[in-house]
């Protein structure tokens, strides 16, 4: 067994062995949520890159240290690099390219999902083959409510939903629990967590990576799924009708006017976080999302990067660096967004965000279709028939 990792682990943000064909990944960043940050970027593409053509490398198990799996991108960064042309261009056109590589990988993929996979956290366990989730994993996409969008391909996946379940999850950044991710179809597998260490040890001790063996090793410790009856997913009538409407300001009238009904008091508290969010960061990423069913996984990265590097920019607005200061480094949760109702932000000041750079500014991605994710939620209990 092979320690590819620095010469002290704790100061590593991703931790590597290679034991036999196996390739164990572990993110390094426990007190911090295993937040994404340049160097866990750049090191996670050298490795996948280096292991795709590594005929010993048969499959890549990857798992979060600590209470989470993966809290997201590193904001701080973000805002510490404001006011700098460009600081982010490197990371942010990497983590795309990351992403990419993530989805149409040629080997077994596994995430052990246990904890927090928010955000671009969560874009290392959605796309993989297998992703298994315990009774502790927290998905959400919270991104608009600190003036981002929905990011890392998520304008893809969340698209791909049952109904307008993507929207839903994007606007809002509900949480889903593992049972809710598993039925949804953003997971493949649930294992109670006390079960983690023994599914863990045995995928490492397989004497072969082919897609058959990590499958059945895996549903030796998984078990069926029933979401609760109190579950958003069994609210699909509901959500389907508002977010279907045109408008982020049409969604919100008639997600009101549903939350005045008898018996939908879950919708009180999900409004109250919708209606706080950057108005300019909810028109954007609804767009992102509708624009998403009808694009490849490669239009919508290269869309979603000209999104990141305009948002960055503050092209249209400054919310994300108003958001990252409410919650990161003030912590005083009471962000003033510029412009600060949706009636201000209007169609022609969204369109700037969208429209292509240069073609030597874009993102550069080959042009094939191989996600392995298409289609995935097709099987799952909330699909449509």
């Amino acid at each position: 067994m092979a320690h590819l990792a620095a010469t002290n682990p704790d100061e590593e943000v991703v931790l590597v062995e290679e034991i036999s064909h196996v390739r164990l990944v572990t993110l390094n960043r426990p007190r911090q949520l295993n937040v994404i940050s340049a160097r866990l970027v750049a090191l996670m593409a050298e490795y996948l890159e280096k292991w795709e053509k590594d005929e010993n490398a048969e499959f890549i198990l990857i798992k979060g240290a600590g209470r989470a799996f993966s809290a997201g991108g590193d904001l701080k960064m973000f805002y510490d690099g404001r006011g700098t042309k460009d600081s982010c261009l490197e990371v942010v056109y990497r983590m795309y390219w990351l992403g990419y590589h993530i989805h149409s990988y040629k080997k077994t993929l596994v995430a052990l999902a246990h904890g927090i996979a928010m955000g671009g956290g969560a874009s290392f366990m959605v796309p993989m083959k297998f992703s298994v989730v315990t009774e502790k994993t927290v998905f959400a996409t919270p991104e608009a409510s600190i003036g981002f969008h929905t990011d890392c391909g998520f304008s893809y996946l969340l698209s791909r939903l049952p109904g307008h379940l993507g929207e839903f999850l994007a606007l809002t950044g509900a949480r889903l629990n593992g049972k809710e991710l598993v039925a949804a179809g953003l997971a493949t597998h649930f294992v109670p967590s006390e079960k983690l260490p023994e599914l863990e040890k045995c995928l490492v001790s397989l004497d072969n990576g082919e897609e058959a063996s990590v499958k059945s090793t895996i549903e030796k410790f998984s078990i069926e799924v029933s979401v609760d009856e109190e579950s958003i997913l069994n609210k699909q009538e509901i959500i389907d009708y508002c977010f279907s409407k045109e408008s982020v300001e049409e969604i919100i009238k008639a997600f009101e006017a549903e939350a005045r009904k008898e018996g939908n008091g879950w919708i009180t508290p999900v409004l109250k976080g919708l209606k706080r969010s950057s108005p300019t960061a909810l028109k954007i990423t609804l767009r992102s999302i509708r624009d998403g069913r009808q694009q490849s996984l490669i239009e919508c990265l290269k869309k979603e990067f000209r999104l990141t590097m305009n948002i960055l920019r503050t092209t249209i607005s400054g919310d994300v660096y108003e958001g990252i200061r409410a919650v990161m480094i003030d912590k005083d949760n009471c962000p003033k967004w510029e412009p600060s109702t949706l009636e201000e932000v209007n169609d022609e000041k969204i369109d700037i965000v969208f429209q292509p750079f240069e073609e030597e500014l874009e993102l550069s991605i080959p042009e094939r279709e191989d996600s392995r994710w298409e289609g995935k939620y097709e099987n799952s209990a909330y699909a449509i028939s």
